[in-house]
């Protein structure tokens, strides 16, 4: 991933056009100043009249006009970067947790929003300030050595105090920055994890317990920006001090030479002691803009530790899955862990012939649900491989080997908008009205179609709020009725429905697996029965592998795991 500074060195186009705006707007305070100075020494030095110095105050409003003008450009330039590097940042991240398979936490979340938000900073203030900073008072230092070569060098001997001190603050500055970002995303993600889970709170009692938590997350936030703050307003009061300092510095050889050993006339005197203040103005924005340089920098570690999470990404291969290729599924040594100390699946070995119902079971946290994510691609094996059809998965595209897969999980996710849209998700291609009425009736859907109020133009809640769990289940079924898919991948589907929605359910993927391959995480018994072939599961492994005749009566596991599900019936 790459760093701000190589971020910003890429923008080369940007970069050339605030270098060039910087001494555009230089050149424009140089300009207003000579002419605020010609104002005044020919009024009331030189004697002249109002309208002698009339083009010299239309000229001053240009100038003036112009400063604005520029200032204006090189903030629209830094917008521009701003928006660019949030954009690539997230698609970076939303590509990175789409290929690790990870749920959003509340704290990942954060990185998505806040981090980002302010690594923004760093490329929309701090970059061009930066540019800003290094080329206007060249320019105006320029000037002033031309008019007063003593001043010029008074401003380039107290001008370095300013980055040195800068450098000196901005270590401190950045250590603080990223405890404020860490603290920040922990403050998001038990914010957020805590608001998912209200509900589980209330029945257990623990709100109140966990209000605390949040609230003592929020003061240890709070702690942290104060000590931010107290680094950028002593920052603040130390270039304040020295730009006054440098200041008062030039107007003393400035008086002393004018008044005292007369070597200046007013002209040049007025127009360096003008042109001072700006020089030090434009470095003391670049310290005010240096510490939202040193938070982005902090944030941006934010969001590199959460793309470097050490979860294995899913690579996409450059190979479509080829049109006539059979669908036959072989895994060898295939492996995943999700951490040190934390569950590991593997290495297993198994195949599935094209057309095969394979059931996958086993207790509880044997591995089933890893597996099936696995097979599907949703994680990538740390060794070993999957094929299909003698090409490993990994080598396919993910878009390609995707469409050959539906995937309905224990909870389907159903998104804000119309029930006809929710449908449509699952086509490949422009569909008709008819195709998706049809889908909704294999999957059960029309007596639901008919009793809502706009039919399949009736709007649902995000997540599916106003629908039963059966209802969601059926409709993410419809959306694989419109996909056709060669592959059907069940996790647990039917899991705490009734017992007339489950029969639905079951009519309906009994049909849409008449000519794909099925693979289901199954606990009832008849859907064990059902299948060609059985993948017993315990801690990570395959245990056996065969049908339910040959289990029942070969693995002492598993006919104590059946007889546990059927009350002692394990026939």
């Amino acid at each position: 991933m790459q760093t701000l500074k190589e971020w910003t060195k890429q923008k080369r186009n940007e970069t050339i056009l605030l270098r060039l705006n910087a001494v555009a707007l230089g050149l424009s305070i140089v300009a207003m100043a000579w002419f605020i100075v010609r104002v005044v020494d020919g009024v009331f030095l030189q004697g002249e009249g109002f309208w002698d110095v009339v083009p010299y105050l239309i000229l001053t409003a240009v100038a003036l006009l112009f400063r604005s003008l520029f200032t204006w450009l090189g903030g629209r330039i830094g917008i521009r970067l701003g928006t660019q590097i949030k954009q690539e940042y997230r698609q970076w991240l939303t590509e990175d947790a789409d290929q690790k398979s990870g749920q959003l936490t509340g704290e990942r979340t954060g990185v998505f929003v806040d981090a980002v938000d302010e690594v923004e900073g760093y490329v929309k203030n701090y970059y061009p300030q930066l540019i800003q900073s290094s080329t206007v008072p060249l320019v105006l230092l320029a000037a002033i050595f031309y008019m007063n070569w003593v001043s010029g060098l008074i401003l380039l001997v107290t001008a370095p105090f300013i980055p040195i001190m800068m450098i000196v603050v901005g270590k401190n500055a950045e250590k603080r920055s990223e405890a404020q970002m860490e603290k920040l995303n922990r403050f998001s993600g038990t914010f957020m994890d805590l608001l998912q889970g209200l509900v589980t709170l209330r029945f257990l009692g623990k709100s109140k317990e966990k209000a605390g938590d949040i609230a003592a997350s929020s003061m240890s936030y709070r702690d942290a920006t104060m000590d931010v703050l107290k680094v950028a307003f002593l920052s603040s009061l130390m270039l304040e001090f020295i730009s006054m300092l440098s200041i008062s510095l030039v107007a003393l050889e400035v008086g002393l030479r004018l008044v005292i050993f007369d070597q200046l006339t007013f002209f040049t005197a007025f127009f360096v002691l003008i042109l001072a203040p700006e020089f030090f103005a434009s470095l003391k924005e670049l310290g005010t803009a240096f510490h939202n340089g040193k938070s982005s920098t902090g944030a941006w570690e934010r969001v590199k530790g959460a793309v470097g999470d050490g979860t294995v990404a899913v690579k996409n291969g450059d190979r479509d899955m080829p049109a006539d290729a059979s669908l036959d599924l072989e895994a060898k040594g295939m492996a995943f862990s999700y951490g040190a100390g934390q569950f590991a699946l593997g290495p297993v070995d198994f195949s599935i012939p094209e057309g095969n119902h394979v059931a996958i079971v086993g207790p509880s946290g044997s591995g089933k649900s890893t597996l099936l994510q696995l097979i599907t691609g949703l994680r990538a094996p740390e060794s070993g491989e999957l094929t299909v059809s003698g090409i490993p998965v990994h080598a396919l595209r993910r878009e390609s080997w995707f469409r050959e897969i539906s995937y309905l999980t224990q909870h389907p996710y159903l998104f804000s908008g119309t029930l006809r849209e929710n449908i449509r998700m699952g086509a490949l291609e422009d569909i008709l009205d008819s195709d998706i009425l049809e889908a909704a009736k294999d999957a059960g859907l029309t007596s639901l179609i008919d009793r809502l109020p706009q039919g399949l133009d009736t709007p649902i809640g995000e997540a599916g709020r106003g629908l039963s769990g059966g209802e969601r289940q059926r409709i993410a079924l419809a959306r694989a009725f419109l996909k056709k898919p060669r592959l059907i991948v069940f996790d647990e589907p039917t899991t705490g429905l009734d017992l007339r929605t489950e029969q639905i359910l079951q009519a309906g993927i009994r049909t849409l697996s008449e000519k794909a391959t099925m693979i289901t995480v199954a606990h009832r018994l008849h859907t064990i029965r059902e299948a060609d072939r059985i993948l017993f599961m315990d801690n990570g492994r395959i245990i056996a592998n065969g049908k339910h005749s040959e289990l029942i009566n070969t693995v002492p596991a598993y006919r104590q795991m059946v007889s546990v599900e059927t009350g002692g019936d394990a026939s």
